[in-house]
């Protein structure tokens, strides 16, 4: 099974699915991982997410790490690893879901701003941090962070562009997480042809700015 770390190695980017509905989230995850993709989270925000979950990680391709994304209490962290999700993702510092996820022996990346937050984060268990909202601070902001907390994996996380991606990673980010910039309206039934291509371009500059 493939760990998230490993997929992150490969492809530094998560990619977040968020909709009204969750059923095209398979189609749109496998869209995402044929062109170099490798994390993928479900957000619980949207309607039936556990059971596209459940579903999807019944038949999940090899070297995709499944995860399930705005999980905010310890019950929700339970239910979405019960379903198939391989790693979680909170929208802030919930030191109960943190703990939640290191008893059931899974990755979580806490949502943080500021240094306070990340620190917290951090020394309450979290396995990376996610920078959120990420384009707030910019790759400056994650420089600046980095100075004084250059053990801490940060994870930018909301209102990335595809263009700004890769000064993240050179700043000192270990990965991006990336929604609508790259998902686009794929998860409402919009072209999954202009996904991958999206997709593709992004792998490529990420790829290139880790090398």
């Amino acid at each position: 099974m493939t760990t998230l770390s490993t997929a992150l190695t490969t492809t530094p980017v998560i990619a977040i699915l968020r909709s009204r509905s969750a059923d095209l989230f398979p189609a749109v995850a496998e869209a995402l991982y044929a062109e170099g993709v490798r994390a993928v989270e479900f957000t619980l925000t949207t309607p039936r997410a556990l059971d596209s979950l459940r579903e999807f990680a019944q038949r999940l391709p090899e070297g995709l790490a499944l995860g399930a994304g705005t999980v905010t209490t310890p019950y929700q962290a339970e239910k979405a690893v019960e379903a198939g999700a391989r790693y979680l993702i909170t929208p802030a510092t919930s030191l109960p879901v943190i703990e939640e996820a290191r008893r059931l022996g899974v990755p979580v990346l806490p949502g943080a701003f500021t240094p306070t937050e990340i620190l917290a984060a951090w020394q309450g268990g979290a396995t990376m941090v996610k920078l959120f909202p990420g384009a707030l601070g910019g790759p400056s902001y994650v420089r600046a962070v980095r100075a004084p907390l250059p053990d801490v994996p940060l994870v930018p996380t909301g209102g990335i562009s595809l263009d700004a991606a890769p000064s993240y990673l050179t700043a000192g980010a270990t990965a991006l997480g990336m929604g609508g910039p790259l998902v686009g309206d794929a998860c409402e039934g919009g072209d999954l042809t202009a996904l991958r291509e999206r997709a593709a371009r992004l792998v490529g500059t990420l790829v290139e700015a880790t090398r």
